[in-house]
């Protein structure tokens, strides 16, 4: 059976507006990313019937972790419910995590130039193929029930939507990596659901 996917990447971090690079490394969810957390679950609340009959997944990096809680308190989902799977984690960046954007720019023709998948160039980085057959796996396990929420990256989270889609690997890299939106994989679509941050009270 082909499951019901939705998609969400974490809320932005300091990392994100500090313009560092994260991978397998971490920082903490902005109180803007805490704010686009709640956002995505409560527009989620409002897409299912039913929020306990679907099966949350989360990246155990912590920021995805950060918004699975935050997403779950929103579908009046107890914490524990969340299943943390390795395969969701973000693309490992190598020597360029941690780093600012504007330190790597001299060192990577492909990030000067402005080709998209300037990502795949960081020394010691993850590589192309890790990402695509954990991700295909992940997609692909039945085991996993047919009622899906991930939570997961911006280059996991592409590398899903892809492969789903069946891009080519142009296409795949030219897709937005958006912080206030959630995708809607079904039958065979792709469809992008905004969820906006303002409609909610500030903390």
């Amino acid at each position: 059976m082909t499951p019901t996917l939705y998609l969400l990447r974490h809320g932005q971090t300091r990392f994100n507006a500090q313009q560092r690079l994260q991978g397998h490394c971490n920082s903490p969810l902005t109180p803007l990313g805490e704010q686009q957390a709640r956002a995505m679950g409560a527009t989620l609340r409002q897409q299912l019937d039913d929020p306990a009959s679907w099966t949350l997944y989360a990246s155990p990096l912590g920021r995805a972790m950060q918004t699975a809680r935050l997403v779950c308190d929103e579908l009046g989902l107890g914490h524990g419910q969340i299943r943390v799977d390795e395969r969701l984690k973000e693309l490992g960046l190598g020597e360029w995590e941690e780093r600012r954007l504007d330190e790597i720019r001299p060192l990577c023709f492909a990030l000067e130039s402005g080709e998209p998948d300037w990502y795949l160039q960081a020394p010691k980085g993850e590589g192309l193929a890790s990402l695509q057959a954990r991700c295909h796996d992940w997609l692909h396990d039945q085991s996993l029930g047919s009622r899906r929420i991930a939570v997961a990256h911006g280059l996991s989270g592409i590398m899903l939507r892809g492969l789903y889609a069946g891009l080519s690997h142009e296409a795949l890299w030219q897709q937005a990596l958006p912080q206030d939106a959630m995708f809607r994989l079904q039958g065979g679509e792709i469809a992008r659901i905004p969820c906006q941050a303002a409609l909610l009270p500030q903390i």
